[in-house]
């Protein structure tokens, strides 16, 4: 019989709360652990927690049947598990009680998906940015800190080998004053973008649960699988799926939690204007974006275009620091270069130090995650680290879409004299889902 056939289609109406212990272990020890989002990435994470010897899988959600069927194949092989599968996360939550939530979903799902998890008494392992709205993003870390439960958010680079040796590099001063930094990330892409077109739902798909509390669009394979990061019904775009690392890598090297001031200009003149219609749509997110954050001691721009990457730069991806004493690059694949400014100066380097294939250091991050439910601490990746680091290109993606700038309260996390602009903290959730509280 296909796994398909053991399809979960109830929904459980409003939250639950369970009075959990801080773990609840599993025959054997090992810790109850749910996937939320199964696809490729979601597995990708999953396999850190199956290859830690610490977890037993208990259960698989995704509202795609072919996409569940084929991750509950690949993880009875790969562990001789199997799995529960489910539709609906809530129903997943209430019968199997994990004591680990993996959420790979897109970024539209990701405050409520977490919400929901830690009331059920599980810990959380998040993928960035934290919410697809600066309010979701506080909403997730309001909740995370009245349930005691410890969240790692999937910002890997916290935790890569040549990061950490390249921000070591950083703070021992051997760059000088920093005045500046430069965060971009360039790819090649086409032009202009040619409309997809929409197609009936896929056989045992539920789209209309795949975009939740989002508006509802015609299905496209513009979107599902992958595209949806440059929709920004669902995602944020370059800014917002890129950006938030780089921009968390600023906050760690400054210390600082957030700018005062954010402007972002950019626009589609390659790509064209966005299209959606009964016929076939387009990505809408911007093709390149130009954002700059003033800190108290320093100015940071971000950049990105989807064009035009064609290797002439010297890095194509990563962050310049420009100091009086040279200039530091922390990059991904090309590690970490210091370029000093005097004449005759020794230039240093770093090769990066990855996990192959995918380029990504989650082995580190999941044996991080488990340390820290271990030692009740918060982890390299916290949730209230990741909600500051996501809340830049949120707020980058509002100054875009208002075309103006925005003076940041860090305290009251507010925008000063901008009532437009403070409207865009949130958005309006498709009955009949419910917008979080904060």
């Amino acid at each position: 019989m296909k796994r398909r056939t053991f399809l979960r289609t109830t929904a459980l109406a409003g939250a639950s709360a369970f009075g959990a212990p801080f773990a609840r272990a599993a025959g054997g020890g090992k810790l109850r652990t749910a996937l939320i989002g199964s696809g490729w990435w979601g597995k990708n994470i999953l396999k850190e927690a199956m290859a830690s010897g610490r977890c037993a899988t208990v259960a698989l959600v995704d509202v795609d049947a072919n996409v569940l069927e084929i991750a509950a194949d690949q993880v009875e092989g790969l562990s001789g598990e199997k799995p529960k599968c489910y539709r609906d996360y809530r129903e997943m939550l209430a019968k199997e009680k994990p004591d680990i939530v993996i959420i790979a979903t897109p970024d539209h799902w990701h405050a409520l998906n977490t919400i929901e998890a830690l009331r059920a008494g599980a810990h959380v392992f998040v993928e960035k940015p934290t919410g697809h709205t600066v309010h979701e993003s506080r909403a997730m870390l309001k909740a995370a800190k009245e349930s005691g439960r410890v969240v790692q958010v999937g910002l890997h680079r916290r935790i890569g080998p040549h990061h950490v040796q390249g921000m070591e590099f950083l703070k021992s001063g051997a760059v000088g004053e920093v005045g500046m930094v430069r965060l971009f990330a360039h790819s090649a892409g086409s032009a202009p973008e040619t409309a997809v077109a929409n197609e009936p739902v896929p056989e045992g798909m539920d789209w209309d649960f795949w975009c939740g509390p989002a508006p509802l669009r015609p299905f496209s394979k513009k979107l599902h699988p992958g595209g949806w990061r440059n929709t920004l019904d669902f995602g944020n775009g370059t800014l917002g799926d890129w950006g938030v690392h780089w921009l968390d890598q600023v906050l760690w090297w400054s210390g600082e939690h957030y700018p005062k001031r954010v402007f972002c200009t950019g626009g589609r003149p390659v790509f064209g204007a966005p299209v959606l219609s009964a016929e076939g749509q387009t990505s809408d997110a911007p093709d390149h974006q130009v954002a700059t954050y003033e800190f108290e001691k320093f100015t940071c721009v971000w950049e990105h275009r989807r064009f035009g990457g064609n290797d002439s730069e010297k890095h194509r991806i990563g962050a310049y620091y420009y100091g009086s004493r040279g200039v530091l690059h922390i990059g991904w694949r090309d590690g970490w270069t210091f370029y000093p400014s005097t004449k005759g100066g020794k230039t240093e380097h770093g090769d990066s130090l990855l996990q192959e294939p995918d380029g990504h250091n989650l082995q580190l991050l999941w044996a991080d995650f488990m340390a820290a439910i271990d030692a009740r601490r918060p982890p390299v990746a916290s949730i209230e680290l990741a909600h500051r680091a996501s809340v830049l290109p949120l707020l980058g993606m509002i100054s875009w879409k208002t075309g103006r700038s925005l003076q940041w309260d860090a305290v009251s996390e507010q925008i000063v004299g901008d009532a437009e602009a403070n409207a865009l903290l949130s958005r309006p959730y498709r009955a009949p889902w419910v917008y979080p509280q904060i």
